[in-house]
C-alpha cells in the first residue's frame, strides 16, 4: 500500500490495480464534474486555443482544489482548517452559516460541511458526504464574502 505524503501528514492510497483503477476514476469524475458544471468548460467561447488553454490551467486548479478539500475533508476530518483555508475563508464559512466563529481553527470536516450547506447540501442523517457540486457553489459564496471583507479592511471601515 502506498503512503503519500501531504506535507508532513501521511495518509493511505487504496493497494490493489483494480482498487487504484476506480479510485482514479473517482478523482477524474470529481474533476470532470467540477469542470463541466462548475466552471462550465463546455460554454468557453474564448475563440483562439491559447486562450481555451490559459482558461483550462486556470480551472484545472479550481478542479484539483475542490477535488483535494472533499477527499481530505472526508479521509482526514480532524486535519486543522487553516492548512487549506485562509483565516478569512474559514471565518467566513461560520459568519454566512450564521455561527460565531472560534478563535482558533477548526477541523477541515466541519468548515467543508459549513461551505457545502452554503452550496445547497442539507447534512441531513441519510445524506452521505457532501459533493463536488455544494463545494463549489458554497467556495463561490465564501469567495464574494472574502473579497467584501478584504476590500472594507482597506477601506477601513471592517476589522
Amino acid at each position: 500500500m502506498a503512503t503519500p505524503v501531504l506535507g508532513n501528514i501521511r495518509f493511505h492510497m487504496p493497494a490493489g490495480r483494480g482498487r487504484r483503477a476506480s479510485w482514479v476514476e473517482q478523482q477524474l469524475r470529481a474533476k470532470r464534474v467540477v469542470l463541466k458544471v462548475g466552471c462550465r468548460v463546455e460554454q468557453l467561447q474564448l475563440g483562439h486555443i491559447d486562450r481555451i488553454y490559459t482558461a483550462l490551467a486556470l480551472y484545472m486548479v479550481v478542479a484539483w482544489r475542490i477535488n483535494l478539500l472533499m477527499r481530505l475533508g472526508r479521509q482526514l476530518p480532524d486535519l486543522p482548517a487553516d492548512l487549506l483555508f485562509d483565516d478569512d475563508e474559514w471565518q467566513a464559512a461560520f459568519i454566512l452559516n450564521r455561527k460565531k466563529p472560534p478563535k482558533e481553527a477548526p477541523p477541515l470536516n466541519t468548515v467543508v460541511r459549513l461551505v457545502t450547506q452554503l452550496g445547497g447540501f442539507l447534512g441531513r442523517k441519510g445524506d452521505g458526504e457532501p459533493g463536488a457540486k455544494t463545494l463549489w457553489l458554497g467556495l463561490r459564496e465564501i469567495a464574494i464574502f472574502v473579497q467584501g471583507i478584504r476590500f472594507a479592511r482597506e477601506l477601513g471601515t471592517y476589522l
